[in-house]
């Protein structure tokens, strides 16, 4: 099977797509800086699936360590994770949004070039569509974003399509995520972040752990059917999945294509919260707080595209997803409290 790199491979998405990867008999090489990961990762990795992978502690910004991981592990595509992605981070310091996410891709790419590395999938997102004249999303909708994250996201989508079409990447797949959660049904891999997380599930299971004291539900007044923000919430395993679907069709054609990863259906955060409830048996209090800036009101995934290119779609419910995730951070919240 081929070998494949995943840059920010210890990440929350690498490491779930990694242990799809190995099951499914690929040679998997991780690729990470660590600024928002755990060391511990690839030790959970090797009991998930019971392989040892290669790992290379590198910043993809640095091209000399891009090029001289690709020369002691040639590889056969890159799945390029590594990016920092929050919104409300990247409102605040735009300047480093450019620089790890669009200079550390163009250092890559540079690097890939050079080792004659011509296939890549690349890790988007939902937010490159801003705020949606109509839900569901298709991939034809106007892209039109509304933060600096979403911002870096279009411009690195822009420059790998330009590769193809210039004929420096032989093959690439854009895959526009919309809102990963969950976690590995083991609950030896999972999301967590340092810091505060600036996503909702893990804020929600540390609400539900104890280590904060309740939820900040931003905003009431959207124009949904409970008023807070609607998501498409995707099962990390689900979302993995599709990873490996979309390298098949990268390694075995030439050419680009772009799917959104969701499962068609929109959630709010409000219901999320009741769904955790009932997946759990743990009611986690809350409290509505203003709108975050750059927040869209609804947002959700035609997935048609990914079904028809990639004969993959979406099997697990938000139940499954509360489930897993509270499985994960409960062990998490064991090995904190180790001696």
């Amino acid at each position: 099977m081929a070998r494949i790199l995943l840059t920010g491979g210890a990440g929350f998405i690498g490491s779930h797509t990694a242990a799809v990867l190995l099951e499914r008999g690929y040679d998997v090489v991780l690729l990470d800086d660590f600024s928002n990961a755990a060391r511990d990762v690839p030790e959970r990795l090797r009991r998930v699936t019971g392989v040892s992978l290669p790992l290379i502690e590198a910043d993809i910004r640095d091209e000399a360590a891009m090029a001289a991981a690709l020369a002691a592990f040639p590889v056969d595509a890159v799945i390029h994770f590594a990016a920092k992605k929050a919104v409300g981070e990247s409102e605040a310091d735009p300047l480093s949004y450019y620089d790890s996410n669009i200079v550390g891709t163009v250092r890559l790419l540079t690097a890939m070039h050079r080792a004659g590395v011509d296939r890549i999938v690349f890790s988007s997102s939902a937010t490159v569509y801003g705020e949606p004249d109509v839900c569901p999303i298709t991939e034809a909708a106007a892209l039109r974003v509304t933060n600096v994250y979403g911002r870096t996201k279009l411009v690195m989508e822009g420059m790998i399509t330009d590769l193809v079409r210039t004929g420096t990447l032989k093959a690439a797949a854009i895959l526009r995520y919309f809102n990963p959660v969950g976690a590995h049904p083991s609950g030896l891999i999972g999301e967590d972040p340092r810091g505060v997380p600036a996503n909702l599930m893990p804020y929600l299971c540390q609400v539900a752990e104890g280590r904060h004291p309740h939820l900040n539900v931003f905003g009431d007044d959207y124009p949904t059917h409970d008023g807070s923000g609607v998501r498409d919430f995707i099962h990390i395993m689900d979302l993995a999945e599709a990873h490996e679907a979309a390298l098949r069709r990268v390694l075995a054609r030439d050419g680009d294509f772009t799917v959104n990863l969701g499962t068609g259906t929109g959630y709010s955060v409000l219901d999320m919260v009741k769904a955790f409830a009932s997946a759990t048996g743990v009611k986690v209090p809350y409290e509505i707080v203003p709108r975050r800036p750059g927040d869209v009101a609804a947002c959700y995934a035609d997935p048609t595209m990914a079904a028809n290119l990639l004969g993959w779609h979406a099997t697990r419910g938000i139940e499954t997803m509360c489930r897993d995730a509270w499985r994960w951070q409960s062990k998490v919240a064991l090995t904190n409290q180790a001696p």
